[in-house]
């Protein structure tokens, strides 16, 4: 059982950090605007206006950025400004020993992709795969992406069904499992690594934005020759988004197809979780249960 971190009280403290790529600051204040409309204050971490051309500053900028958010008591929640490129880089830098004492509401997908699979292996704590601070300079955030916030103030239980999205059996059946995983690439990049993803007899979340077919073949093939798909219990897969020219949903669906129908491992497909909106906010390293017959997705809250 990993550990939930304290929901959060209005009024209280949160952490902004740039873990990843960097963020022009004449986009900030929009982005800080969701976390005003929650009640919320917030403390900029020192990430925050570094540039570079592709990181948020050096390496031990970003670690010690994440350590000072980590070990301030009054953060009570850390959320990741935006992803890119990055997260890996630092993977062997954090003392998860701090975090594992300190267990706070850690929040963002993407490339934030890494340090969720690596806290969950190293700090045995929950976190939160939920859109990036950065998506709101893009365009607003619908009502339903704001509500999904509302599961760190009081323990909700999330339940997804049809009336969010249509969704698309690729495998019936229902199973039970940990929920982890989250963006394809960052996942398989672990591969290898003292990171290594563990899928054994879990729930694995996948989504991706921007891979041609070939792509996302070459992702499948390479977990299943890591004996990652044989291990898992079941699949919910999330939103693959800006496919290329001529590239169809329903072909990105033949693929998992393909690779999981033999495994005979419930597979549900269609989740709005990922590069899309709405972004459905999940808790990640909690229970769930996936039931791909009825296209049901249940999830047990993330905070105590």
């Amino acid at each position: 059982m990993k550990i939930r971190p304290k929901r959060l009280q209005v009024g209280d403290t949160v952490g902004v950090v740039a873990l990843c790529s960097p963020l022009a600051m004449d986009k900030l204040p929009d982005q800080l605007k969701v976390l005003e409309e929650l009640g919320l204050k917030y403390k900029l971490g020192k990430t925050i206006g570094l540039t570079g051309k592709y990181l948020s500053g050096t390496d031990e900028e970003r670690a010690n950025d994440l350590h000072e958010m980590i070990d301030d008591p009054e953060i009570k929640a850390i959320f990741c400004l935006r992803g890119g490129y990055g997260a890996a880089r630092i993977a062997d830098k954090i003392d998860y020993q701090l975090l594992m004492e300190n267990p706070k509401i850690f929040w963002g997908f993407s490339d934030v992709t890494y340090f969720h699979n690596a806290f969950h292996e190293y700090c045995n704590i929950v976190t939160f795969h939920g859109p990036m601070l950065s998506s709101v300079t893009k365009k607003s955030l619908s009502d339903l992406s704001k509500r999904m916030f509302q599961q760190l103030f009081r323990p909700l239980e999330i339940q997804y069904d049809e009336n969010i999205s249509p969704l698309h059996t690729i495998v019936p059946g229902s199973v039970r499992g940990e929920f982890v995983g989250g963006n394809m690439h960052r996942l398989v990049s672990t591969l290898g690594t003292k990171y290594e993803m563990d899928t054994t007899n879990k729930i694995i979340l996948f989504e991706e934005i921007g891979e041609p077919l070939q792509k996302i073949d070459g992702m499948l093939n390479q977990l299943r020759l890591a004996r990652k798909l044989e291990a898992a219990a079941g699949f919910a897969i999330g939103s693959f988004t800006e496919l290329e020219i001529g590239a169809k949903l329903e072909d990105v669906y033949a693929i998992f197809e393909e690779y999981l129908k033999p495994l005979n491992k419930p597979t549900l497909a269609g989740f709005k979780i990922g590069h899309c909106e709405p972004n459905i906010a999940v808790p990640l390293g909690v229970e769930a249960i996936l039931d791909a017959t009825y296209k049901t997705l249940r999830i047990l809250p993330g905070v105590e």
